[in-house]
């Protein structure tokens, strides 16, 4: 009993003096892995920048598809496309429907059919329109302001 005595307390001082077990920790079942994580301020996302520069031009226009009388009278449009064939027009006025848009279809004096998605009679809330559009749409970047010639 004596020798047990012995052996237990070479084994017990052994242990407090190097303060760690003779096995790795992480072989212990009793030992929990903790992901520790250093709290920081998520970065921002960049904002893609709108092009600085509006395309501006200016057409008669006649409105050919509309459900807004206000756009029948407006001065200043906001296009999303232009096409030659009025039935590819309204597919795409279609997919801008779904995207929440309230697309409009005018046809100019050349035969081209341009797709509108908002329309004012003062210039600055057009501009401020194509430049929120470029923000919240990066594949609708090219949009451009029409101006209705009378």
């Amino acid at each position: 009993m004596l020798f047990a005595m012995a052996v237990m307390s070479t084994a017990c001082s052994s242990l407090s003096k190097t303060g760690s077990s003779s096995f790795d920790d992480s072989d212990s079942p009793y030992v929990e892995e903790e992901e520790t994580t250093i709290a920081t301020k998520p970065k921002p996302k960049p904002k893609p920048k709108a092009k600085s520069k509006i395309v501006v031009k200016e057409e008669k226009v006649k409105v050919i598809e509309s459900s807004e009388p206000e756009n029948e009278t407006a001065k200043y449009y906001t296009i999303i496309g232009s096409f030659r064939v009025l039935d590819n027009a309204r597919n795409y006025k279609k997919e801008l429907f779904d995207e929440g848009f309230m697309p409009v279809i005018l046809e100019n004096e050349n035969g081209l059919y341009r797709i509108s998605v908002a329309a004012y009679n003062d210039e600055m809330p057009a501009r401020d329109k194509i430049t929120d559009i470029r923000l919240k749409y990066e594949k609708y970047s090219d949009v451009w302001l029409l101006i209705r010639k009378r």
